[in-house]
C-alpha cells in the first residue's frame, strides 16, 4: 500500500540562479510504494546540503530526469520487504550513497566504492533492486544515488544502509553518508596518509574540512589549508590546518612549496575544479601525490608534463567516496569522532526546513556556508 509524502524534486537541470526565484526544486506530495524484497522504508531525520546535489541541479553532473534528490541523509527503519534480516523496525541507520552489492568483481577486490551494479542502479535513477518507488499522478521518479533523501520518507535497498548508533544524533550522523566518508576516506583509505607527511587540500568545503580532520587524525604535517574565503580557512586552522592560503593570493602552489620546503607529499583537489587540480598538482613535490576528490564537469580537461609522472614519480589519481567500504569505515569513523578525534559538529553551518532548500542551494552556490542539513520534524 503506497504511503504519501512531501519531497523537493528536480525536473530539469541547470535553471538560472538565484534559485530562490527559478526554484527548480518543487516540494510536492508524491505516492511512496512500500519495500519489496531486499528493500526498506525508511522515515528521514535529516538531509545534508552538498555540492553533488549543486551538480546535479547545475547540469554540472548530468542524472536523469525527473529525480527525487538528496544523497546524504540518515532515519529511522520504519518497515521492512520480504528477506531483510539486517535491520529492525526502529534501527537508526546512515545512507551510502553507493549500493553495495557485494559480488561484483570491484566489490570482491575490496573497493566497495566502485561497486559496478551499484554505478549501474545509480546511473539509471532506480534502487539497486532495479525498481523506482516515487510516483506522482501517474507519473515515475527516478531514484537519486540510491537514498533520495529530500524527502519525509523514501524507500532503499538494505544494500544502501549502515546502522548507527543510537547515541549518535540523527542529525549530525547525516554527515557520515557523505562528507566524512569522502574527506576523511580520502586521506586514510586512498592516500594512507602516514604521521609527519605533508598536505595540502584546496577546497573548504564539507568534504574539505573532513579532509584536514582527516589529515590531522593520520598526523600529518604540515597542513596547508586553500580556500577563497578568510573565514573559512580560519574554520579549517580550527579544525587542524597548520597553514591557510587565500586562493585569490598570487601564486598559490608557489606559496604551498615556500610553506612546505619545497612542496607537499599529498594535495587534494575538493572543489571540482580542473583549475583547481592542476594548481593541486603543481603544488606536490617531487615523489608527490595529488588525489582528485572533487567532482569536474565531464566535459573539462587540463594539461600536465608527462615527463614530470616519470623523471619525478609523481602520482595523480582519484578518490570516490574516500575508497571507503561503508560497513567497515562508517562505524570505526563514528567511534573516532565520539571520542572526540573527528570534530564533525563543527560542519554543521545551519539547520533549515525542506522548503527552504532553493535559498540554501543559493548559499551554497556562493560557497558562504559549510553543511546546510535538513532537519525533518
Amino acid at each position: 500500500m503506497p504511503i504519501k509524502t512531501t519531497a523537493a524534486v528536480l525536473y530539469e537541470m541547470g535553471p538560472k540562479r538565484p534559485y530562490a526565484e527559478s526554484q527548480p526544486l518543487k516540494i510536492e506530495e508524491f505516492d511512496l510504494e512500500g519495500p519489496g524484497a531486499g528493500e526498506l522504508l525508511i522515515e528521514i531525520a535529516a538531509a545534508g546540503l552538498c555540492h553533488s546535489d549543486l551538480s546535479v541541479i547545475d547540469g554540472s553532473r548530468p542524472r536523469v530526469m525527473p529525480m527525487v534528490l538528496g544523497h546524504e541523509a540518515s532515519g529511522i527503519v520504519r518497515e521492512r520487504g520480504a528477506g531483510v534480516t539486517a535491520f529492525e523496525i526502529g534501527d537508526h541507520v546512515v545512507f551510502s550513497y553507493v549500493p553495495i552489492c557485494g559480488r561484483c568483481a570491484m566489490c570482491m577486490a575490496g573497493r566497495a566504492s566502485l561497486c559496478e551494479n551499484g554505478m549501474k542502479a545509480n546511473v539509471a535513477g532506480t534502487l539497486l533492486t532495479g525498481s523506482r518507488r516515487f510516483s506522482r499522478k501517474g507519473q515515475t521518479f527516478n531514484h537519486h544515488l540510491g537514498v533520495s533523501g529530500y524527502s519525509k520518507y523514501t524507500v532503499c535497498a538494505q544494500e544502501s544502509l549502515v546502522k548507527l548508533p543510537k547515541e549518535l544524533p540523527l542529525g549530525k550522523a547525516a554527515l557520515f553518508g557523505c562528507a566524512v566518508m569522502t574527506g576523511v576516506g580520502a586521506i586514510v583509505n586512498t592516500a594512507k596518509v602516514s604521521p609527519g607527511q605533508s598536505v595540502a587540500v584546496f577546497g573548504m568545503g564539507g568534504v574539505g574540512l573532513c579532509a584536514i580532520l582527516g589529515a590531522k587524525l593520520a598526523g600529518a604535517n604540515p597542513i596547508v589549508a586553500v580556500d577563497v574565503l578568510d573565514e573559512k580557512l580560519a574554520l579549517a586552522k580550527q579544525l587542524g590546518a597548520t597553514h591557510a592560503v587565500n586562493g585569490k593570493t598570487g601564486d598559490v602552489p608557489a606559496q604551498i612549496k615556500e610553506a612546505t620546503n619545497g612542496g607537499v607529499d599529498f594535495a587534494f583537489e575538493a572543489v571540482g575544479s580542473e583549475i583547481v587540480l592542476k594548481q593541486a598538482y603543481e603544488a606536490t613535490r617531487r615523489g608527490g601525490q595529488t588525489v582528485c576528490v572533487g567532482l569536474p564537469h565531464p566535459s573539462k580537461q587540463f594539461a600536465l608534463s608527462p615527463v614530470s609522472l616519470v623523471a619525478e614519480e609523481r602520482i595523480l589519481r582519484g578518490s570516490y567516496m574516500g575508497s571507503c567500504v561503508p560497513a567497515r569505515d562508517v562505524p570505526r569513523f563514528i567511534d573516532l569522532h565520539m571520542k572526540g578525534k573527528l570534530a564533525v559538529d563543527a560542519l554543521v553551518s545551519k539547520s533549515i526546513k525542506l522548503e527552504e532548500v532553493n535559498v540554501a542551494f543559493d548559499a551554497l552556490a556562493t560557497g558562504s556556508v559549510v553543511r546546510q542539513v535538513i532537519t525533518f520534524a
